[in-house]
């Protein structure tokens, strides 16, 4: 095959260091906004953003050009250097150090973009915590409890 053809949808879902509540309505939109930018610059357009206070959720179109890794690499680390900029609120902003990452088909875009759109909604009832081992026992990802929130 002279070309090569690729749909590769991933839902990342990653929090600030410390679950801390640092992602403000004043900088919320802007966040998205950059986390999508970065994404777009990496030929891997998000295709949804969401997210509370203390995480966010991806849906994206990863690029056959740049592992996961590397792209989740970047995006925390230019994101959390953009939000630094925002005032001394942001001076200590992190984000944790890992991320779940959870592949979907093509018939589960509507479903997961939905999803991430409801995430206000959602944790009006629902813990982070508890929707990320939910996410990994959806996609039958294995995880050492003692490990997950370190």
């Amino acid at each position: 095959m002279a070309q090569t053809l690729t749909r590769l949808l991933v839902h990342v879902v990653f929090s600030t260091k410390e679950r801390r509540n640092l992602i403000i309505p004043a900088v919320e939109l802007e966040l998205h906004a950059y986390l999508g930018g970065i994404c777009r610059n990496r030929e891997s357009p998000a295709l949804a953003i969401g997210g509370t206070e203390n995480h966010v959720h991806l849906l994206i179109s990863l690029s056959k050009n740049i592992a996961l890794s590397n792209l989740m690499m970047t995006l925390k680390k230019d994101s959390s250097k953009w939000i630094k900029t925002n005032g001394d609120a942001f001076r200590g902003f992190h984000w944790q150090d890992g991320y779940g990452a959870f592949s979907i088909g093509e018939s589960q875009v509507r479903t997961v973009t939905d999803y991430i759109r409801g995430q206000k909604e959602r944790h009006k009832t629902l813990t982070f915590k508890d929707e990320l081992v939910a996410l990994a026992e959806r996609y039958g990802v294995a995880f050492d409890p003692r490990y997950l929130w370190t």
